[in-house]
Formats: C-alpha cells, sequence, structure tokens
C-alpha cells in the first residue's frame, strides 16, 4: 500500500514550531521521564533504543497543559569531494526535524514520535560515498559509491508505557514508520556520531532498519535492563522518497540493552529481514548485531565513544561482517573532534558481468572530521567544519578505485 506523502512537509512544520508555554533548551530540564519506563529521558535514542543516561539532550523542550515536548533537527549544506576514479563531487543538503511528545497517564505514559526529512529534494540517487552500497535510485540498478537519501517521512508511531513496579514497566512502540528493536541507536541519533555528516559504510550491517514501513514493538524494562521485540516489514524504502510503503509484518527482532552505570550502554540483538533488498526479492537476511557506548561528561564537554559489530547472513550467498569504532569529543562549548574508523566486507562493488562481480572485499576506512559552532540564532547553533577519509582495501581494487583514494567533505551546519 502507498500513501502520497509529498507535501507533508508544508503541513507538518508549522504545527512543530509552534509551542505555547515555557520554552527552553532541553538539556537545561532535569527529571524529566522516558517513553518506556520510570528514569531519566536522556536515556532514551531513536526508536527504543537506549544510550547511556549520561548522555546530554539537545533540543527544545516546552510544555503545553498535560502535554510535554521536545523538538529536534539539524540541516547540513555539505560540499562532497570523494576521490579515485570512482569518486565524484556534489553539493547537496541533509536534514532531519524530530518531534517527540509524552503525556503522564494515570500509572503510565503516552507518547508520540515523529521525524521528517527534507533529503527526497536532493535526487533519488542521492550523494558520492566511496564504498557505499545499499537500495536502489531507479528500482533496477543498486547505488554503489553512493549514500541514498532518507526518505520524507521517517518516522510516525505511538507509545504507551504501563508501570509494573518501582523500576519495572512494559511498553508498546507502533506506528506506519519506525524503528524495530534491532541494531543501536541510529547514526543520526547516537552523541559519538552526529557530529559526522557522512553515513557510515557499516550502516546496512547496524541499523539500516532504522526506517521501516510497519513496525510493532513490545518491551519490558527492569531497572537497567531492557528487553524489546519487533515484527516489523523487512524490506527497504524504494527510491519513490516521498512514499511511504506499507508491507504486511514479514520480519522479527529481538534486543537486550543494559545500562550498568549512567555513563555506559551495551546491546545484542538479532534479527530476521524478509526481503530486504528491492533488487533482490527472493533473499532473506538474518541480522546479528552487538554494541557498546560510553559517555564521559563533565561540565559543558562530553567524550562518547560507540564500538559495534553487525553481521550479515543471507538466505543466498555469502555472510559478512561488519566493525565500527566512532568516538566524538566535546572539546569547549563551541568546538567538537569527531572520528570513525571502519572495516566491512563488500560484495555489492560491481554490477553482473563485471570480473570482479559477487567477490567479497574488506574495506577499512578512517575518518576525521571537526566542527565549530561560531553563532547561536534563537534555539538554533550554526556552525562550520570538515572532514577527511582514508582507505585501505586489497590490491585487487586498484586499478578501479586508485590506489590511495582520499575524499573530504565541507560543511555548514544549523542545529536545534
Amino acid at each position: 500500500m502507498r500513501l502520497r506523502a509529498r507535501h507533508l512537509l508544508r503541513s507538518l512544520v508549522p504545527a512543530l514550531v509552534v509551542s505555547h508555554g515555557p520554552l527552553v533548551l532541553a538539556q537545561e530540564v532535569p527529571g524529566m521521564s522516558g517513553l518506556y519506563g520510570r528514569y531519566d529521558m536522556s536515556r532514551e535514542g531513536s526508536g527504543t533504543s537506549w544510550e547511556p543516561d549520561s548522555t546530554p539532550l539537545e533540543g527544545i523542550h516546552a510544555t503545553q497543559g498535560a502535554w510535554m515536548t521536545m523538538l529536534h533537527g539539524f540541516a547540513d549544506a555539505i560540499y562532497d569531494n570523494q576521490g579515485g576514479p570512482r569518486g565524484n563531487s556534489q553539493t547537496f543538503s541533509t536534514s532531519m526535524l524530530m518531534l517527540m511528545a509524552r503525556r503522564e497517564l494515570a500509572g503510565g505514559a503516552f507518547g508520540v514520535h515523529l521525524m521528517v526529512s527534507a533529503e527526497p529534494l536532493m535526487g533519488a540517487s542521492g550523494y558520492p560515498l566511496l564504498f557505499q552500497t545499499g537500495e536502489t535510485a531507479d528500482g533496477r540498478v543498486p547505488l554503489i559509491d553512493r549514500q541514498h537519501p532518507h526518505n520524507l517521512l521517517m518516522e510516525a508511531a505511538a507509545t504507551y508505557s504501563r508501570d509494573l513496579a518501582p523500576g519495572s514497566s512494559v511498553f508498546l512502540y507502533a506506528g506506519p514508520a519506525g524503528e524495530p528493536a534491532l541494531g543501536p541507536t541510529t547514526f543520526m541519533h547516537r552523541l559519538s556520531a552526529e557530529d559526522n555528516p557522512e553515513a557510515p559504510i557499516t550502516h546496512h550491517w547496524l541499523d539500516s532498519t532504522h526506517v521501516t514501513y510497519g513496525v510493532v514493538t513490545a518491551g519490558y524494562v527492569w531497572r537497567q535492563f531492557k528487553l524489546d521485540a519487533s515484527a516489523f516489514n523487512g524490506r527497504e524504502p524504494d527510491q519513490h522518497r516521498y512514499d511511504v510503503e506499507l508491507r504486511p509484518l514479514d520480519s522479527y527482532s529481538a534486543r537486550v540493552t543494559w545500562n550498568p552505570s549512567r555513563d555506559w550502554s551495551a546491546q545484542v540483538s538479532a534479527g530476521r529481514l524478509a526481503s530486504p533488498e528491492q533488487l533482490e526479492p527472493g533473499i532473506d537476511m538474518r541480522r546479528t548485531t552487538a554494541s557498546v557506548t560510553y559517555n564521559a561528561p563533565s561540565p559543558g564537554q562530553w567524550w562518547q565513544t560507540t564500538f559495534a559489530f553487525g553481521r550479515n547472513s543471507p538466505s543466498q550467498g555469502t555472510a559478512s561482517s561488519a566493525w565500527l569504532l566512532e568516538s566524538a569529543l566535546k572539546l569547549t562549548s563551541s568546538q567538537t573532534l569527531f572520528g570513525r574508523a571502519e572495516r566491512v566486507g563488500k560484495d555489492e562493488l560491481f554490477l553482473p558481468g563485471a570480473p570482479l562481480y559477487g567477490q567479497t572485499f574488506e574495506i577499512e576506512k578512517l575518518s576525521l572530521g571537526y566542527i565549530f559552532d561560531f553563532a547561536q540564532v534563537s534555539a538554533v547553533n550554526l556552525g562550520v567544519g570538515g572532514l577527511a577519509s582514508a582507505y585501505a582495501f586489497p590490491a585487487a581494487l586498484d586499478a578501479t578505485y586508485g590506489s590511495h583514494p582520499t575524499s573530504y567533505m565541507l560543511f555548514v551546519r544549523a542545529r536545534l
């Protein structure tokens, strides 16, 4: 089923930015309870995932009657230059606007997640990114060395939680667009990754299900532990980025998360995705992930690091694994350093008929970057930054990618 959503932004944006009552930065409001239990809201990441409790909240907080809302988002204007024979250059923009609302109920809470993006405006083929694979721009040929844009509607889900006893609760998360219980917090919401304007090349091993059209998740929270399980539509979005592609809930996943202290969060998850790739409709995928995140807070500063592993085992073909280590350090209130190291086995770098088609190549990538927030206009922080990336790969790819390709991005960011 397809629901046309091309004009959704026009109707949503005014509703998102108009609020009544006190309006303050979210990190200045202590004691806000989460959507899924009686713990600090700073623990909650994307979907039903958790981050360390000490993770700073960013965004705008407002109250209107019994409702508490939080608005968060960013827009990046980026110049991208990917080197080597397969590289390309492009100027484009990535963006995300997210609204979360919570209403206290007797013995529980009701909540809403809504997230949209203007990325479809860049075109279905997305932006150049060496060694990135996944999805398609035309329904016929896979994207290779490019990152697909996100859909206009990224999340639209409702939540309900019910207190069982002090420190324990059950919850339900469901909607036509959302994120199942599979993988770590999505890269654009992880504090260790959100200053980096490019997607990880390990994305389709860790958190590619973060935009799923049809998801129901049930979970149980007991103190520092959470168990959640999902039924969802396993097909990744197609090239029609303004559509909502509702299909049967044919896939499933489960995740266990543990926050042993305020500064640590770890998860293990596994799932079966029915026919995730549009161009390979007969191939299912089993995905296993594990990750740990550490946050070191200090007044006005923080340092967060995430280590993650993912493994894809298709019903036809060879299994492959991915490793990610990323970190971001808030040096001062206006300066942030960030970096990412990845290793992943890629078998989608060539089209059928090419001599190297179907072979798996171990790709290693190292990226380092910096952003300087030079101004604040009302609740919007303005920053300018850049990053550079280098790669290591087997010599068999030299003729295609060059022996030592490098890439870089320069960007300007506005963030709530």
